[in-house]
C-alpha cells in the first residue's frame, strides 16, 4: 500500500509541475525545447557549443541566460558572416518570437560553454539551466554529440593510461 501511495504522490507531483519531459522535448509554459545537443570535446578543450530548437506557442519571450555545472560560464552567441569572415559575438538575449521558432545551430545562434571543467564525451548527457524572461527557468538535458574535431587546439595524439 505504501508503494502505491508513493507512486500516486510522485504522479501528482509530476502533473502539477509545468515541465514535462518527453523524449528530447521539454515544455515550459508556452515554450517547447527540443533536440538539445552539445558538441563533444577533447580533454584539454575549454569551450564547446550548445544547440537546440525552441518553439513558442504564446507571446514573445527571450532566452536571457544559460548555465551548467560542466563549465565556469555560459554565453549566448551569434555567428554572422562579415564579408568572408565568420564573426562570433556574445549577445544579451535570444529573442523568441510570439508563435514562432528559434533554432540554435552551428553557424548561427548558439550557446557557448566557456572554461569547461570536464571533457564532454560523446553519448553522455549534461544538464543546462536555461533562463527565460517570461517562462522562467528550466533544466534541460543536452546530449553530447559528435566527435571532437582533429587539429583543434588542445588535441593530443599521445596515449594516456
Amino acid at each position: 500500500m505504501k508503494k502505491l501511495f508513493n507512486t500516486l504522490l510522485l504522479a501528482s507531483v509530476l502533473v502539477t509541475t509545468s515541465v514535462i519531459a518527453d523524449n528530447d522535448e521539454i515544455k515550459l509554459g508556452s515554450l517547447k525545447i527540443e533536440d538539445a545537443k552539445a558538441r563533444a570535446t577533447v580533454p584539454a578543450q575549454k569551450m564547446s557549443g550548445g544547440f537546440m530548437k525552441i518553439e513558442n506557442k504564446g507571446g514573445a519571450d527571450k532566452l536571457l541566460a544559460a548555465s551548467s555545472s560542466v563549465s565556469k560560464t555560459m554565453e549566448l552567441h551569434t555567428m554572422s558572416m562579415e564579408g568572408n569572415v565568420m564573426k562570433m559575438r556574445e549577445i544579451k538575449a535570444i529573442e523568441i518570437p510570439a508563435n514562432g521558432k528559434v533554432e540554435l545551430k552551428s553557424g548561427g545562434l548558439h550557446l557557448m560553454f566557456i572554461d569547461l571543467k570536464e571533457q564532454l564525451k560523446p553519448g553522455s548527457t549534461i544538464k543546462v539551466k536555461l533562463k527565460f524572461e517570461k517562462a522562467g527557468e528550466v533544466e534541460v538535458p543536452f546530449k553530447v554529440m559528435g566527435h571532437p574535431a582533429h587539429g583543434e587546439p588542445g588535441h593530443d595524439h599521445s596515449k594516456h593510461h
